[in-house]
């Protein structure tokens, strides 16, 4: 088949090089516009970009998807679009181009979670299991008729990154099972009931400071829904630490104080201790070799 594919970030990588090794025409990549940091204005392609150049794939990045952009896909003459995490919404007079397929590989179990931050949502909210939804694109957000779906279980441990890790290997298998459905005229589309949708929103800064009141376990769901970006953080002596691995203990004592000489720190429920973290400017490192160097005491607040 001739497809576009169009996605931006890391999770879309698998698919799009599964894709690629399937022996199916991929006419073009289409992926957000690079951005520019830092004092010296170092220009960040996405990683759906590199691999793109890397395969030799021809490569677009228009900053939005206007006629001029839907008149030279129409050119193109695809038989599928596929879209996976790209990060723009695609307009209605794109999706209604005659006789072009629209499917989007989703990371939860529509119609849960539909939205920008699935994976952290799905983790924070503590679910025993999320999955992979692939479905027809529709112009309401996530909302479109569901073909495949794919569960995982959710471990207690499990971290944002090494979930979507999982997940993106899991959407590249069910996207090679879609086109084969849909190239031999056996896909099948499942309606999302609308009443049962909940919505995953774009995860803002303000929530990665920890909060000391809620209970030990929510807070380590936490933790492990922004690991590794943005990251959860408190202050300990004005300074900022992130924490990168914390397990709950059965321990108690006054909420947002350390309890013991290891860097355990009560909660509303139970108490965290941290395991690794990353100070402000420096490296990951295990709380006993930060232990070495900066001393704490017990009763002391953190913010």
């Amino acid at each position: 088949m001739k497809i576009i594919f169009m996605g931006t970030p890391k999770f879309a990588v698998p698919t799009l090089k599964s894709i690629y090794e399937s022996g199916h025409k991929i006419l073009e990549v289409y992926t957000q516009p690079a951005t520019k940091s830092g004092r010296g204005q170092k220009i960040n392609h996405s990683d759906i970009f590199k691999c793109a150049k890397q395969l030799n794939l021809k490569i677009r990045s228009p900053d939005t998807l206007d006629d001029k952009e839907i008149n030279h896909i129409k050119k193109l003459k695809p038989d599928l679009v596929i879209v996976v995490a790209y990060g723009k919404i695609l307009p209605t007079k794109l999706l209604n181009v005659d006789k072009l397929i629209f499917i989007n590989a989703h990371a939860s179990l529509l119609p849960k979670w539909r939205g920008a931050a699935p994976i952290q949502r799905a983790i924070m909210n503590m679910d025993i299991e999320t999955g992979v939804s692939i479905m027809k694109i529709i112009p309401k957000l996530d909302a479109g008729p569901i073909m495949l779906q794919g569960k995982i279980k959710i471990l207690q441990e499990m971290s944002f990154e090494n979930l979507s890790k999982k997940m993106s290997e899991m959407a590249a298998n069910l996207i090679l099972n879609a086109i084969k459905l849909i190239e031999n005229n056996n896909a099948i589309y499942t309606e999302q009931k609308d009443l049962e949708a909940t919505y995953a929103k774009k995860i803002q800064k303000n929530e990665s400071k920890v909060n000391w009141n809620e209970s030990a376990k929510k807070i380590i769901a936490k933790i492990n829904a922004f690991h590794p970006n943005p990251g959860c953080w408190f202050e300990l002596s004005e300074t900022r630490i992130k924490i990168v691995k914390a397990i709950e203990v059965e321990k108690s004592g006054k909420i947002g104080t350390i309890i013991d000489n290891k860097m355990t720190i009560a909660c509303s429920k139970n108490s965290v201790k941290i395991l690794e973290i990353k100070k402000e400017g420096k490296k990951q490192m295990l709380v006993d070799d930060y232990l070495k160097g900066n001393k704490i005491r017990v009763g002391q607040e953190v913010n």
